[in-house]
């Protein structure tokens, strides 16, 4: 990023985490998803959104400038998340995207810092409903016979829904493909949490922060539903449907996804 500062901070595990802070405004968390790291899922978004906002972009665990444990978990996730916004010192809009934005769901039920919270077709019901065992077995064997661009793509095209053209855009920037093949082995870990995840209505119920469910209009439709039925559960969320837009809106058409953060944010008037 450019112009931004860095900074490690220690989560509840002591995994020191990756923080780059640019921009002016409120705060505004951003959480990447799978394969990922700050620098690649933000990049096209990052110029824009630093003119609305103070943007703190975290390297999840394992990847980027952050470190790792040898134990894996979805609460050490969520405790990674809530520690960067706790050191905001401030109510902060989050942002994640894909698994980022489960991680950031369970973030809420951790600290008291979440204003808003917005969720890029991150949250399924039941995540075994859409993650078969043959799947994940499917990329460990591809990454353990060394066949990693193999597996990168199976999982974009399986995993992430991603068309041809959507894989070829990201394949485009080869620093940021580089990244990806870097961080693939992360999948079988993440993919295993996400397939044991029940959403649990209950655990939220006394959620407070107004939650926007961002889904691209073009996204399976079992992803459109699972954004609507959770929204349905939170005690108060919305889903808004990026038209023509699947799960990388973010690159497909950075103008409208930066729209839809900021007046969520209430940056702009509706």
């Amino acid at each position: 990023m450019n112009g931004s500062s860095k900074q490690l901070i220690d989560s509840m595990d002591g995994t020191p985490i990756a923080i780059w802070r640019t921009g002016s405004g409120p705060p505004l968390v951003l959480v990447h998803g799978m394969i990922a790291d700050h620098s690649t899922t933000w990049r096209l978004v990052l110029p824009e959104l630093s003119r609305w906002f103070t943007v703190y972009a975290m390297d999840r665990r394992g990847r980027g400038g952050s470190g790792n444990a040898p134990e894996y978990e979805l609460r050490h996730e969520a405790e990674d998340v809530a520690a960067v916004v706790d050191t905001v010192r401030a109510p902060v809009c989050l942002l994640g995207h894909s698994f980022g934005g489960l991680c950031a769901l369970e973030a809420t039920l951790l600290t008291e810092g979440i204003e808003r919270l917005i969720v890029y077709e991150g949250v399924f019901l039941r995540g075994a409903d859409f993650l078969s065992e043959t799947l994940i077995s499917t990329i460990e064997d591809l990454l353990g016979a060394g066949r990693t661009e193999d597996a990168l793509v199976f999982f974009l095209r399986e995993g992430a829904d991603l068309t041809e053209p959507e894989i070829e855009l990201l394949r485009s920037n080869p620093d940021a493909w580089q990244l990806r093949l870097d961080n693939a082995w992360t999948i079988p870990r993440e993919w295993g949490v996400q397939r044991r995840y029940e959403f649990e209505e209950h655990r939220f119920r006394n959620m407070r922060a107004p939650t926007l469910l961002l889904v691209g209009s073009e996204s399976p439709s079992r992803v459109l539903r699972a954004a609507h039925a959770v929204a349905r559960a939170l005690p108060d969320a919305r889903v808004s449907e990026m038209a023509g837009q699947e799960h990388i809106a973010m690159y497909t058409a950075p103008d409208l996804f930066v729209e839809e953060v900021v007046r969520f944010a209430g940056r702009w008037e509706a």
